[in-house]
């Protein structure tokens, strides 16, 4: 990415300290069964190491910690039975969830020779949770449970801590970087307007507001030949394009790219929302000509772009983007009544990640629909196989609200006017899906990305503190 972030976890173990001296093998055995579970967190995450907590006074060092880091999530390691004050002095004071992970050593002690120890030590995984679920209640914490077996490996487990990892990547994204907004979103599609001050309150997304003019003479200081050249050979080997495509014939699109690419990395911007509704002429026509494939750049690059000033969509996107390494903006297009599916795509920038089935192409237009000017269109191709969507949305009173599906993408005819499009079927019919995901009020906008993940998505949603409507599964 061009802005790299690292979420930041949190990661304690829970013990009764007056164990310890009655069982001394306890404390090897506690700290050994620690540090083999910090091993099973990926390291795409920053561990933040409250150790191992027996007292109340080593929670409230571990959560010194955690508040002084910041931190995304938090998992809390169940090594036997423990009282709530163990575990409440650590996260009191944090708004983010407390993953409880209650996984036991062994499948099952031998019962004709285990003592007490061995109980404690090996196979406790039952008792103590309930207790830390309802505490968490009472304080108003977000919480979840993970429950499994070490002994022989457990897929399930791994695979819900890499869930919860990703998961708790999109809140340190929004946190790290910046939100640019270029003009103002398209005129009267008052779904997509915002209020900025309630986004970063919020999401914890800040916006940082560019002018058009800005952008136009965002180039003018980037002179590196050899810098734009190599630009070009990246566009050209991203995209086929349609006619005499060269890297002399890329230049002006390249030496934007290294501009916008300069320009992302110094505002630290994870996400962009543009709309240019201006006269397309003298060098707002050029740029202006260029924009798609040249926010396309940044999307491969893992900076969301949106059209049409949707800063909620980029959001979406940004959030598909880190989870699933695909995110591309979507809409409604049409119901193919014969085949019982819905048609799915946009015009616009997109994601060559999202375009598995062939290479995205590049051609000119004279007009872009809906638009001002024509210029470079661009045309991902997702292949089949499963996809989600993911739209953000408010309420009246500016509470953010998922809405998500999951779908198939399936072969068959699409639109050739240059827009990238899918032919999604979904578990339910299409007229019945169109009219579920629009009784959500979801917005016209939202993302796609490439697999089934609605499973982490709703985990992305408990971390950010908005509720999630699932249409089709």
């Amino acid at each position: 990415m061009l802005v790299e972030t690292k979420a930041k976890v949190g990661v304690f173990s829970i013990a009764l300290g007056a164990y310890l001296p009655q069982f001394p093998s306890l404390v090897p055995e506690f700290n050994k069964q620690f540090e083999d579970f910090k091993k099973t967190i990926p390291d795409t995450v920053e561990i933040i190491d409250g150790g191992v907590v027996t007292t109340k006074e080593q929670s409230q060092e571990a959560g010194d910690k955690f508040r002084a880091a910041d931190v995304d999530l938090i998992f809390m390691q169940l090594l036997t039975y423990a009282t709530s004050y163990n575990m409440l002095p650590a996260v009191k004071d944090l708004d983010v969830p407390v993953v409880l992970v209650n996984v036991q050593k062994l499948k099952a002690l031998d019962y004709d020779t285990a003592g007490t120890a061995e109980w404690l030590g090996e196979a406790y995984a039952c008792g103590a949770v309930g207790e830390m679920v309802a505490d968490l209640n009472r304080f108003g914490k977000r919480s979840a449970v993970i429950t499994g077996v070490v002994e022989g490996g457990d897929p399930e487990v791994a695979r819900e801590i890499d869930e919860w990892c990703r998961a708790a990547q999109t809140r340190r994204r929004f946190r790290d970087t910046n939100l640019a907004q270029i003009g103002r979103p398209y005129p009267g599609m008052m779904d997509l307007y915002i209020d900025e001050s309630n986004l970063y309150h919020r999401m914890g997304l800040y916006t940082k507001q560019f002018d058009w003019e800005k952008i136009w003479a965002i180039a003018d200081d980037i002179t590196d030949e050899e810098a734009i050249r190599a630009k070009a050979e990246d566009i050209m080997n991203t995209f086929d394009v349609e006619g005499s495509g060269s890297p002399d014939n890329m230049h002006e699109m390249a030496k934007y790219v290294v501009a916008f690419e300069r320009w992302v990395q110094e505002e630290k911007l994870g996400l962009v929302a543009s709309h240019y509704d201006g006269f397309s002429k003298g060098q707002a026509g050029v740029v202006d000509s260029l924009l798609i494939p040249a926010f396309s750049m940044l999307i491969k690059q893992g900076t969301a772009c949106a059209v049409e000033g949707d800063i909620k969509v980029a959001m979406a996107m940004s959030i598909m983007k880190t989870i699933c390494g695909s995110g591309q903006l979507s809409e409604m297009y049409t119901i193919d009544f014969n085949d019982n599916v819905t048609l799915i795509g946009h015009s616009g920038s997109g994601d060559a990640d999202f375009s598995k089935e062939r290479k995205p192409t590049m051609k000119i237009v004279d007009v872009f629909h809906g638009k001002t000017g024509g210029g470079y269109l661009t045309q991902f191709y997702p292949p089949e196989g499963d996809v989600t969507y993911l739209a953000i949305t408010q309420d009246m009173d500016g509470h953010f609200k998922f809405v998500v599906a999951e779908g198939t993408n399936v072969a068959g005819k699409i639109f050739k006017n240059g827009d990238t499009m899918k032919r999604v079927a979904f578990s339910i019919s299409a007229t019945e899906f169109v009219t579920r995901w629009s009784e959500a009020g979801p917005t016209h906008h939202f993302a796609a990305g490439i697999g089934r993940h609605i499973s982490v998505l709703k985990k992305v949603a408990k971390i950010l503190n908005v509720p999630v409507e699932v249409v089709t599964q």
